[in-house]
């Protein structure tokens, strides 16, 4: 049996940088976020850990890293647009699910910046007492945040300027001075007789140790997957993608691995041992065994490779948080004020401004950053399980993949193994610095809360019309939804149908049509067999039709004794995502039983008003008035975007004021249904906002060269009625086909 590969798509148009960055420069992307600043800073905590054996501790690390970024190459390629984690949580789970993602990243990176930027400051300051230009001003904590914030400002200048910063000078330098530290260590071991890894046992820390120093030291190969946050501006994507993050995780191990040997073997001074050392010196303990065999310049050498290093991967954390968080607004789980980009170098200036103030304010608001640190890499751990969980979803829902897309080989041993060590590693460092669980979870807490408040409603529609305009997502979500069509009569099964399938494409969901027959009420024989063959007549009519029009619905016939009662019991039962009903009619006993339908079921209630002989391929031009507050804002995206992906031309959204409204209030309108129309459809909206005393007057009169009228009503409550008389008075002035939606509960 033939595995189903990764559904892929051609890549989405570009709405942000141009693709501009090549193999090269995404790989220096994922160099400059790994190399450097994770082994010098965290190398002496392992070496107390586990002793020589750190070497294994990181070598495992590198399989789980390898394994990990399988799983991001055959997702990037899949989905070669910009966001990373988040973006495969948003194709493969839901809108929440990424915003929660993509919430933590942004945490994460940001946290990560501000980490190597207090770093860069701290050997900065080294670096200007070794030259002999000590003040006792740079001990303080002015000095330590002034070059910091320094470090910050330049960098969100050269990512305003250009897409991947200008710092790949950063990258490369460092990678050289590393290949120039290994290479002496080497020679001089041979000069000096060999090497004598410690001068301990090799498991100085038995298992546990070296467990505790894979805990410690994971974040050191974190940065492969910042290539994934930049997809979107890298040229050949499907191609290059895969390479860059294999060939930079590739190219970070084949420097630290031989970079600890070296340190762990020729690094040590006469009656000293690895652990020893790194106890006396456990922040500069590489510059240390680095001037044991190299002398002076070891030392030069380690402490510009730490300037770079930390400089390299302040740029690589400002770049990705800068992306995330653009493609979140894009998304409208952040403000979309964050999508605006430079005029003059198409760059997301709001975004890299935003990422950069959150920078400022964790430099100020966190005295100690050890516990956000390990909060940082607790994060990143969860997002690596959930990007291994995505691509196993990713693969197992999908049917088709492109030729050129990458695949994850000995699938799904590579991302179950990957997925379990990452969250294996996750939970160990919450219960070995409880102080990251509870940052992460306050920070997590803060941003639900935010989440709830403030982009829930916007960001549920603009998923609602990402899903209409692709119904893929449907599937790599593992949604099959239902739709159930009533039909008693078969000349407005068509329409009826076109609609449905519109909303969910029957490659991807289903449409169910419904006949009921309804019992006689004395139980004559005679009078039900009758009410039967009526009915197997309009459901084979209706059936006929649609299957005629190109649509593949499924058909239940059933007995009960009010049509009405048996609808509802049918889209329980089925748990239905809507139910689209013909209109019963305008009088009160239809209005009264179409109100107790959409009381009474939990999904969404729409139901179509059309001429005999309406097709839903003739329509061109459609009219949604709206209050302005988008009461319906994710049903009625939905709607739309299944219009637009049918051949809807134009909506027109209008808003009716009252005579007397004020100017302000008048552009306050304007402006509400402007960002509404944004959000629930594409292109560029066309908003009507027109003064009025009588709504039903003012729409009907847009409606003449109108082929479609889209109408929202709230959820009845008990005792209320929602339709009154103005949905009558509207339907009896209009000519053209009205849908009007209710949301569900």
């Amino acid at each position: 049996m033939t595995q189903p590969g990764p559904l892929t798509t051609a890549p989405p148009p570009h709405h942000g940088p141009e693709r501009s960055v090549g193999l090269l420069g995404a790989t220096g992307v994922g160099l400059g976020a790994i190399v450097g600043g994770g082994i010098l800073i965290l190398a002496g905590v392992a070496f107390r850990a586990a002793g020589p054996s750190t070497i294994v501790a990181f070598a495992l690390n590198g399989a789980i890293a390898l394994l990990t970024a399988l799983s991001f190459a055959e997702m990037s390629s899949a989905f070669p647009e910009s966001g990373g984690a988040y973006l495969y949580a948003k194709k493969v789970l839901s809108v929440r699910a990424a915003f929660v993602v993509g919430w933590v990243l942004w945490f994460a990176y940001i946290v990560g910046g501000v980490l190597y930027g207090l770093g860069f400051s701290s050997f900065l300051i080294a670096t200007i007492n070794a030259l002999g230009y000590s003040s006792p001003w740079l001990a303080t904590r002015g000095a330590s945040l002034l070059i910091t914030l320094g470090a910050m400002a330049v960098f969100t200048m050269v990512l305003i300027r250009k897409s991947t910063g200008g710092a790949e000078w950063a990258t490369w330098g460092k990678l050289l001075v590393f290949g120039v530290l290994i290479l002496t260590g080497l020679w001089a071991g041979v000069r000096g007789g060999g090497f004598e890894l410690g001068r301990e046992p090799f498991f100085a820390g038995g298992a546990f140790g070296v467990v505790s120093a894979m805990g410690f030291t994971f974040t050191a190969l974190q940065g492969f997957e910042v290539i994934a946050t930049i997809a979107g501006e890298v040229r050949e994507p499907r191609r290059v993608l895969p390479r860059a993050m294999l060939l930079s995780l590739a190219a970070a191990l084949g420097l630290y691995l031989p970079f600890l040997f070296v340190v762990s073997s020729v690094g040590l001074p006469p009656g000293e041992t690895l652990v020893s050392l790194s106890e006396r010196h456990p922040e500069t303990v590489m510059a240390v065994a680095v001037g044991n065999y190299l002398g002076p310049t070891g030392f030069w050498l380690v402490l510009v490779a730490a300037l770079l290093s930390t400089l390299s991967a302040l740029h690589a954390s400002l770049l990705a948080a800068s992306r995330v968080s653009l493609t979140m607004a894009r998304d409208r789980t952040l403000p979309p004020v964050l999508m605006q980009a430079h005029g003059t170098w198409k760059t997301p200036v709001m975004a890299i401004y935003a990422s950069a103030l959150a920078m400022v304010a964790v430099v100020f608001a966190i005295p100690d950053l050890s516990a956000a640190g390990a909060a940082a890499s607790l994060i990143f751990l969860i997002s690596f399980a959930l990007a291994h969980l995505t691509s196993i979803l990713a693969r197992v829902r999908s049917h088709k993949r492109a030729e050129d897309s990458y695949r994850t080989p000995l699938f799904p041993l590579v991302p179950v193994t990957g997925g379990l060590a990452c969250a294996a590693f996750a939970l160990f460092q919450a219960f070995a610095v409880p102080a990251a669980g509870a940052i992460a979870a306050l920070w997590l807490g803060f941003g639900v809360l935010l989440y709830l408040a403030l982009f829930s409603s916007r960001a549920r529609t603009v998923d609602a019309l990402a899903e209409a305009q692709d119904p893929n997502l449907l599937r790599l979500r593992g949604h099959t939804p239902l739709i159930l069509v009533p039909i008693a009569n078969p000349e407005t099964a068509p329409g009826l149908v076109a609609v449905a399938n519109a909303l969910i494409p029957s490659e991807f969901g289903r449409v169910l049509l419904l006949t009921v027959v309804v019992e006689p009420p004395d139980g004559n024989p005679d009078k039900r067999d009758q009410a039967l063959l009526n009915a197997q007549a309009v459901l084979g009519r209706a059936l006929r039709a649609a299957l005629g029009a190109g649509h593949q619905p499924e058909a239940l016939l059933t007995v009960a004794p009010a049509p009405w009662t048996e609808i509802t019991r049918v889209a329980r039962s089925h748990r239905c995502r809507g139910v689209l009903l013909g209109r019963p009619g305008v009088d009160e006993a239809g209005l009264r039983t179409l109100e107790d339908v959409m009381s009474s079921v939990d999904c969404d209630v729409t139901f179509l008003s059309a001429p005999d002989g309406w097709r839903l391929e003739g329509v061109t031009r459609v009219l949604v008035p709206v209050g302005g507050r988008g009461q319906h804002s994710e049903l009625r995206a939905r709607l739309l975007g299944s219009l637009a992906r049918a051949g809807v031309l134009e909506v027109v959204w209008l808003s009716i004021v009252a005579p007397h409204t004020s100017d302000e209030a008048f552009e306050l309108a304007r402006r509400r249904v402007h960002e509404l129309a944004e959000h629930s459809t594409t292109g560029t909206p066309r908003v009507l906002v027109e003064r009025a005393a009588d709504f039903g007057q003012a729409v009907a009169a847009h409606c003449q060269p109108t082929d479609l009228l889209v109408l929202g009503l709230r959820r009845p409550e008990r005792g209320r009625r929602v339709f009154g008389e103005l949905a009558p008075r509207i339907a009896a002035q209009v000519s053209c086909a009205t849908v009007v939606i209710s949301r569900g509960s």
